[in-house]
C-alpha cells in the first residue's frame, strides 16, 4: 500500500492527479504542469515534501560521526547553515544524496531522500555501530515539510507566518543562503530544488494543511512532481537514482563540489575517490541542449567524437522552450561541442552545455 503525507486530502481536494513516487502517493500535477512550472520561475509555488525524511542526530560524536559519514565536511559549518553532500559506499558509488544543518552544539538535522529513507537510517546506524559512535538518530516521522519556491517567496511566506507564529515570520527575511533556524515549532530553511529563491519549512503534521490552505490563499501556486522536475533540471540539480546511483561516484555525478578532499579526513569512499582521481579518464555530467526538434529522455546514447555517452535525465524546458538533459559524457568533451542523440533510431543534434540551463528566472544557455 502507498503510503501518504498529511497533507494527502488536500492535494485530492484541489483535483490533483496522483501517482506513485517511491512508494508514496504525490500530486503529480493539479491541473497544468507548464502553468506551475512557470509560476515558479515568475512568482511563488509550492510544494509538498513531506515524503522527504528528516533525522535528527545528536551526541557527543554528532561531529565526528558526520566527517566520518558523508563526503563533505561538517567542520566548515557555523551554527544554523546548511551543508549539502553525498554518502558514499567504500567503493565510491553514492548511497544517497542528502542536506545536513548544524543546530548548534551536539545538534544536528538531515534531510535525507524518501525513496532510500529506510535505507540510509540502516547504513547510518550500522557506520555508528560498527565504527562505535556513540550517537542517537531520530527519524522525525511526526513532521511535515513544505518548499516555498520563487520570486516571490520568501515575502508571501514572510506574511503567511507572521499570521501564525509572529517570530516565525520575523526571520524569514533575515535569512541568508543556506541557512537555517528553528524558531518555536518551526523549523526554516533557504534552500530549495528549484534554482530559484525560496524556503523550506518544517512543522508538526497536524499543522501542515493549515500553512499550505493560508500560502493558497496569499497566491502561492500549489504544485507537483511534474513542475519540480523540470525546475530541478533547468536548474542542474540531480535527482536520485537517475542522475547518480549506488553505481557511480560523486566525481562522475557534476558533485565533485560536494566533496572535500583539503583535510587529512577518512571519511567511508574517501580512498576510491581518490584511486579514480588518480587514474584519470573520468567521466563527466554535462548539459545538452537540443538544436533539432524532439524530447531528450533518459538512458537515450549520446554519441560524441570522444566515445558514447548517455542521458541520465532530459525533458522539455518550459523556460528555454526546447528539450533539455544531463549526461553522462566521456571525458574529453567540453561545452560547445556537439554530439549525436539517438531518438528512437533517428539521430538528432544536440549542443554540450554547462549547466544550471536557468538560475532566477533568467536563461544561461
Amino acid at each position: 500500500m502507498l503510503k501518504r503525507t498529511p497533507l494527502y486530502d488536500t492535494h485530492v481536494a484541489a483535483g490533483a492527479r496522483m501517482v506513485d513516487f517511491g512508494g508514496w502517493e504525490m500530486p503529480v500535477h493539479y491541473g497544468s504542469q507548464i502553468e506551475e512550472h512557470h509560476a515558479v520561475r515568475r512568482h511563488a509555488g509550492m510544494f509538498d515534501v513531506s515524503h522527504m525524511r528528516t533525522v535528527d542526530i545528536e551526541g557527543a560524536a554528532s561531529r565526528a560521526f558526520l566527517r566520518h559519514l558523508i563526503a563533505n565536511d561538517v567542520a566548515k559549518l557555523a551554527p544554523g547553515k546548511a551543508l549539502y553532500s553525498c554518502m558514499l559506499r567504500p567503493d565510491g558509488g553514492v548511497l544517497d544524496d542528502l542536506i545536513v544543518y548544524w543546530l548548534g552544539g551536539e545538534r544536528y538535522r538531515a534531510v535525507v531522500n524518501a525513496a532510500t529513507a529506510e535505507k540510509d537510517l540502516d547504513w547510518m546506524h550500522r557506520v555508528a555501530h560498527d565504527e562505535r559512535y556513540p550517537v542517537s538518530m531520530l527519524p522525525r516521522r511526526e513532521l511535515a515539510m513544505v518548499a516555498v519556491q520563487g520570486p516571490k517567496a520568501r515575502a508571501l511566506l514572510t506574511e503567511v507566518l507572521e499570521g501564525m507564529d509572529w517570530e516565525a515570520g520575523a526571520t524569514v527575511e533575515e535569512l541568508k543562503p543556506f541557512t537555517a533556524t528553528l524558531v518555536d515549532e518551526f523549523f526554516i530553511a533557504r534552500t530549495g530544488y528549484t534554482g530559484e529563491d525560496g524556503c523550506e519549512v518544517v512543522l508538526p503534521a497536524d499543522e501542515v494543511a493549515d500553512l499550505w490552505k493560508r500560502l493558497h490563499a496569499a497566491g502561492v501556486t500549489p504544485c507537483g512532481l511534474g513542475a519540480r522536475d523540470t525546475l530541478r533540471l533547468e536548474a542542474g540539480m540531480n535527482l536520485y537514482g537517475q542522475d547518480m546511483d549506488e553505481t557511480v561516484s560523486p566525481l562522475e555525478s557534476g558533485l565533485a563540489w560536494t566533496v572535500d578532499l583539503k583535510e587529512p579526513r577518512d571519511f567511508i569512499g574517501r580512498g576510491a575517490l581518490e584511486s579514480q582521481q588518480a587514474a584519470g579518464s573520468l567521466r563527466q555530467l554535462l548539459g545538452l541542449k537540443m538544436t533539432e526538434r524532439g524530447v531528450l529522455r533518459p538512458h537515450q546514447k549520446a554519441r560524441t567524437a570522444q566515445g558514447e555517452g548517455e542521458i541520465t535525465s532530459g525533458t522539455f524546458s518550459p523556460t528555454l522552450g526546447c528539450s533539455i538533459a544531463l549526461a553522462r559524457l566521456p571525458a574529453g568533451v567540453v561545452a560547445g561541442d556537439s554530439v549525436e542523440v539517438d531518438l528512437r533510431g533517428r539521430p538528432v543534434a544536440a549542443q554540450v552545455v554547462k549547466f544550471p540551463f536557468v538560475r532566477n528566472g533568467k536563461a544561461l544557455v
